[in-house]
C-alpha cells in the first residue's frame, strides 16, 4: 500500500510517540518472507481460483458475481507485464506476504514494543500456516491483511492522539479493501461497534471520521453500481452458500481450535497476550476498541457460518500487541522461557507445519511426511478432499483435463467441430479450458457457473456440446443424445474433478433460451 503523508495537526494535538521501529529488522523479515515464496511458489500447478481470476481478468469489469474487481485487474496486469508462469502470477501475492509480516513489526513498535517485541510479532506472522498458504497463491486473501492493517494502523495513530485526518488513510484502505474482498465490511462495522463500547466513541463525532467514510464509499461506488445494475449477484451467491451445505459448520469452540491450528499452537501465547493487552492491560487501555473488534468479528463469523480463516487478516495487530505485552516479562523470572524458549518453539513448529501450507516437498514425499506426523488439513468445505488437502489437490489435473477434452474435440467430424462448444460445470473447469486450451486448438469454454453465466453462451447454439463435469442425467434433460467420450481420473487432483466427458447433440431448446434457467451462483 502506498505511503500516505498526514500533515501535522492544526489543532495542536500531540501524538504519543511509538517505540523505535527497527526498520532493518522489519525489512529483513519482509524480504525473508518474499524469498520463501519466490523459492517455493513455482511448484505443483495452477490453483483453481487462480485460473478463474485470470479468466475474469480477460473480462475486465467493475464487479463479478463472487468478487470485486481488484484481483482480476492484478491478474491482467501481471500477465501483461510478467507473463503467465506460476512465478509471475504469484509475484505480487509474495510481496503482499512480506507486507503482512512487516505490519506485525510496525504495529508492535506502535504499541510500544522494542526490538524483541517486533521480532517476535513478525516471527509469529512469518511462521503462521494460514499466511504461508494464502500468500503462495494469487487470491483475494493474500492482499486482505494489508487492507485490514491499512485501517488499523491509522486508527492506532488516532487513538494515540494523532491528527484526525488519519481517518482519510483509514477510508482509503477501507475503500480499496472493498475492491479486493467484501469481508472488510465486517471489520469496519466491528471497529465502529468497538469504538461505541469505549470512551473513544467521541472520535466518531468529528468531521474527519465522516470524510474518511465518504472516501471509502466513493472508492467502492463503481463496484456498488455494477452490483446494483446486475441485480446484486454477490448477495444472491452468498445467500445460496449460506442456505447450502458447502461449508463445514463451525461452533465457537471449533472456530477457536481452528485459530490455534492455522496460527500454530506455540503462537497462541503471542496473540492471546495481544487480546489481553487490548482488553485488560493498563498499557493497552486506549486500544480497547481492538479487543472488542476481535470479539465481535469472532462471534459474527461463527454465527453467520463463516470460514475460520475469515478472521485471519486481523492477527498482525494481535501479534504486535501480544509481543509487546510479552516483552515486559523478559525482565522477570519469565525472561528465559519468553525470550528464548517461545521464539525457538515457534520456529521449530513453523518448520514442521510449513509443508502443509507451501509446496516444499514432492507430492509422494509430502504424503509420507503428513501421514508420519499425523498432520491434517483444517477443513472449510464438506467435499471429499482425497489424498491431498484441497489447497494442493486443486493445483493438479487441469492440463490433463484440457488435453482429454482436446482429444474428444479432435474426434468430432469436421462439420460438427466447426460449430461445437465446450460446456463446463464450474468456473474451474471453464477457466482451465480457457487457459490451457488455445495452444491445443480449443475454443473458449462456456459455463453456467458464477461469472461465466453472466458472460453468456456466446455464439453457441448447443447443437454439439462437449460437456465436462456434469451428470449424465442432468444433461439428458436438455439434450436428446448424450454419449460418454472419456473419463478423467487424474492422480492427486480433487475427487470432484475426476469426471466424465460427454458429447451432447440435438438440444431440446436452443442454448440461448436454456441459459436463463440454468444459472448457478454457488
Amino acid at each position: 500500500m502506498a505511503a500516505i503523508t498526514i500533515p501535522p495537526s492544526d489543532r495542536g494535538e500531540n501524538l504519543v510517540p511509538a517505540a523505535q521501529a527497527h526498520w532493518r529488522l522489519i525489512g529483513a523479515f519482509a524480504v525473508l518472507t518474499v524469498l520463501i515464496h519466490f523459492l517455493t511458489n513455482g511448484r505443483y500447478g495452477y490453483f483453481v481460483d487462480e485460473l478463474y481470476f485470470v479468466a475474469c481478468g480477460r473480462h475486465l469489469a467493475w464487479g463479478y458475481v463472487d468478487l470485486p474487481p481488484l484481483i482480476p485487474a492484478i491478474a491482467r496486469f501481471t500477465q501483461a507485464s510478467l507473463g503467465s508462469s506460476l512465478f509471475a502470477l504469484r509475484f505480487f501475492p509474495a510481496l503482499a506476504g512480506g507486507a503482512t509480516v512487516a505490519f506485525a513489526g510496525v504495529l508492535a513498535s506502535e504499541f510500544g514494543g522494542g526490538k524483541f517485541a517486533q521480532a517476535v510479532a513478525m516471527l509469529a506472522a512469518i511462521a503462521a500456516p494460514i499466511y504461508l498458504g494464502i500468500d503462495t497463491l494469487l487470491t483475494m486473501n493474500a492482499f486482505e491483511p494489508i487492507f485490514w492493517m491499512g485501517c488499523i494502523w491509522p486508527l492506532v495513530r488516532i487513538l494515540k492522539g494523532g491528527d484526525p485526518r488519519w481517518w482519510l488513510a483509514f477510508g482509503m484502505a477501507a475503500g480499496l479493501g472493498l475492491e479486493n474482498k467484501e469481508s472488510i465490511l465486517f471489520l469496519g462495522f466491528a471497529i465502529m461497534l468497538g469504538l461505541a463500547l469505549t470512551p473513544e466513541r467521541n472520535l466518531m463525532l468529528g468531521r474527519w471520521f465522516w470524510v474518511g467514510g465518504a472516501v471509502a464509499f466513493v472508492l467502492f461506488l463503481p463496484t456498488l453500481v455494477w452490483q446494483a445494475s446486475n441485480h446484486f449477484p454477490m448477495l444472491e451467491e452468498l445467500a445460496n452458500v449460506k442456505a447450502g451445505t458447502k461449508n463445514e459448520p463451525e461452533t465457537f469452540f471449533s472456530f477457536f481450535v481452528a485459530q490455534v491450528a492455522i496460527f500454530l499452537p506455540f503462537a497462541l501465547p503471542v496473540w492471546a497476550a495481544g487480546l489481553c493487552f487490548f482488553l485488560v492491560s493498563r498499557d493497552g487501555r486506549k486500544y480497547r476498541t481492538f479487543g472488542w473488534t476481535y470479539l465481535i468479528l469472532f462471534a459474527a463469523f461463527v454465527l453467520l457460518k463463516g470460514k475460520h480463516y475469515y478472521i485471519a487478516p486481523i492477527y498482525p495487530a494481535l501479534f504486535g500487541a501480544g509481543a509487546t505485552q510479552l516483552e515486559s516479562l523478559t525482565s522477570s523470572a519469565w525472561r528465559i522461557p519468553v525470550r528464548y524458549g517461545l521464539p525457538a518453539a515457534i520456529v521449530i513448529e513453523g518448520l514442521v507445519a510449513a509443508p502443509m501450507s507451501i509446496p516444499l516437498l514432492r507430492v509422494e514425499n509430502f504424503l509420507k511426511y503428513s501421514h508420519a506426523l499425523g498432520l491434517v488439513e483444517a477443513r472449510t468445505e464438506t467435499i471429499d478432499t482425497g489424498e491431498l488437502p484441497l489447497n494442493y489437490a486443486y493445483m493438479f489435473g487441469w492440463p490433463e483435463m484440457v488435453a482429454a477434452v482436446a482429444d474428444v474435440y479432435r474426434t468430432l467430424p469436421d462439420h460438427e467441430r466447426a460449430h461445437s462448444c465446450i460446456l463446463a460445470a464450474n468456473y474451474g473447469e471453464a477457466a482451465a479450458i480457457d487457459f490451457f486450451g488455445p495452444r491445443l486448438g480449443l475454443p473458449n469454454a462456456i459455463s453456467n457457473h458464477m461469472s461465466y453465466w453472466l458472460w453468456g453462451p456466446g455464439n453457441c447454439a448447443g447443437d454439439v456440446v462437449i460437456a465436462i463435469g456434469s451428470r449424465r442425467e442432468d444433461l439428458e434433460v436438455e439434450w436428446s443424445s448424450v454419449q460418454s467420450a472419456a473419463t478423467l481420473n487424474t492422480r492427486h487432483s480433487a475427487p470432484n474433478e475426476r469426471v466424465t466427458i460427454f458429447v451432447c447433440r440435438n438440444p431440446r431448446l436452443p442454448l440461448n433460451k436454456l441459459w436463463p434457467r440454468i444459472k448457478r451462483y454457488q
